[in-house]
């Protein structure tokens, strides 16, 4: 049985004194109503309302039922009315600060239509992890090992100055090759980079090719390091895409492969799904990543 589609019946009809009235505002046929307040009679062991009347009279067990019900239809109705604010309470959702204002307003719309709320925190990594396990925040794009991730965001080398070559070798930038005498040229990573999968593998590859340790650094923002660059001839490692936004030449490296590898972690597993698979090719443009019908850099 209904217990609180009968409770409302009997609570409504009781109020206005007329089944037919208590039926109208309860927005249920009078037939329905009647039906609710029988069977409602029949679980609690008792008569409700005299009928030998024109109008619905409660009986003394009717009386004395009558606060429980309200009660328990006070308490649907709060129910349904908290659980209509959690629909609207936003997913507050640590992401890469390196994600455009363009991007996350557009993934929020096309979130909004799947009634999805996001409120965006952007963080560096470690950062990110930090929020999520102190439950500043619910969800998380994290970093995870490559291939293990939903999204793939492959790296290269940008320059202010256009490369001649194809790809980028870090041998060349070695002290003492006759192409770079005159200078030191640097590689800065940005803190969305900082981290051991991509930061340590291109410091091998820094050790391996004879580069003195100050040319390989991690910048303390992707701001400082492209001001690096443009006033020199240094790199920044950086995806196709922010190359591309800050207007700088971009060009693989030839001794490494290095990605960006991407997934949602979240102690919300419905709305984690959500940005996961409905939302997929949104979350893949604000992290640069490549998507169906592209190529990837």
């Amino acid at each position: 049985m209904d217990m609180v589609g009968a409770c409302k019946a009997f609570v409504s009809v009781s109020e206005r004194g007329s089944f037919t009235l208590g039926a109208a505002a309860a927005r249920i046929p009078q037939p329905v109503a009647s039906r609710r307040i029988a069977a409602l009679e029949k679980h609690l062991g008792g008569r409700l309302f005299d009928r030998s009347t024109r109008r619905a009279t409660l009986t003394p067990f009717g009386r004395d039922m009558l606060p429980s019900a309200k009660r328990l239809v006070q308490l649907a109705e709060a129910m349904e009315h908290e659980a209509e604010r959690a629909k609207l309470t936003p997913l507050r959702v640590a992401v890469p600060d390196t994600c455009s204002t363009r991007d996350l307003a557009r993934l929020d719309g096309e979130a909004r239509q799947l009634g999805v709320y996001l409120d965006f925190h952007p963080a560096a990594p470690a950062e990110r992890a930090e929020l999520l396990r102190t439950q500043q925040v619910r969800a998380a794009i994290a970093d995870v090992p490559e291939g293990e991730g939903r999204w793939s965001v492959p790296l290269g080398l940008a320059s202010a100055a256009e490369p001649s070559a194809d790809a980028i070798f870090v041998e060349t930038l070695r002290v003492g090759r006759a192409a770079w005498s005159s200078g030191r040229r640097r590689i800065w990573i940005q803190p969305e980079d900082d981290i051991p999968q991509i930061r340590d593998r291109l410091m091998r590859v820094r050790d391996a090719v004879g580069l003195q340790p100050a040319q390989v650094a991690v910048a303390p923002s992707l701001t400082r390091a492209v001001a690096d660059v443009l006033g020199s001839a240094d790199f920044v490692l950086a995806s196709h895409r922010q190359a591309h936004e800050l207007e700088l030449d971009w060009r693989p490296i030839g001794e490494v492969r290095l990605t960006r590898s991407f997934d949602i972690v979240a102690s919300d597993g419905e709305k984690a799904d959500q940005l996961r698979t409905h939302l997929w090719r949104a979350v893949a443009r604000c992290l640069g990543a490549a998507t169906d019908g592209e190529v990837a850099a």
